[in-house]
């Protein structure tokens, strides 16, 4: 009988447990099959859109999520308003069970090129179509690599704390007048 009570002490506890235990779909890691890909394209854009690309120490930030190794040097920033990813997968082009092609919607504002510190506006929408795979027991993103696509006040805010800590008079100047450009943008 002491038994009995002892067994089921236990397993009452082990369904308290279970219903205090979030599912797996909250335990998964990023990137998992148990997860929609589109989840995976919605974190490495809202991380690019907060200028997780910008340098190299954020960018172990977006490696969960990308099949590539290296960022490639940019020349451009694309700065964006808005992004939207395609969580329907009717809008997927689906190659197979385990490999999509996802779209986003980019409200482009323009572009800030590096070398001359310059803000080009352009305002236009850009459709980039994520390619999504699994890889290892993971959704990963294989291609494209493009641009970093940063939104508008994250890169006003980047281009301030260059200026902040640019030590040649011209250099910060060019940067002074990029964040006013930026700022008319907004």
């Amino acid at each position: 009988m002491r038994a009995s009570r002892v067994c089921l002490s236990s397993l009452f506890v082990l369904v308290l447990l279970a219903l205090a235990v979030p599912s797996n779909a909250q335990l998964s890691p990023s990137g998992s099959i148990r997860r929609s890909p589109a989840d995976v394209v919605k974190r490495y854009v809202l991380l690019d859109q907060k200028g997780a690309r910008l340098d190299a120490v954020s960018f172990d930030t977006v490696t969960p999520y990308i099949h590539w190794k290296e960022e490639p040097a940019w020349g451009r920033i694309v700065v964006v308003q808005k992004t939207t990813v395609s969580e329907d997968y009717r809008q997927w082009e689906i190659l197979n069970n385990l490999e999509v092609i996802i779209p986003v919607t980019f409200q482009v504002r323009g572009s800030v090129y590096l070398e001359t510190a310059s803000f080009v506006p352009e305002d236009r929408t850009e459709e980039v179509r994520f390619h999504v795979k699994v890889v290892g027991n993971y959704w990963r993103i294989l291609s494209p690599v493009i641009p970093p696509h940063v939104g508008l006040k994250r890169m006003v805010s980047f281009a301030r704390d260059a200026a902040v800590h640019e030590s040649d008079d011209m250099q910060r100047t060019a940067l002074t007048a990029l964040i006013d450009s930026l700022r008319k943008a907004n």
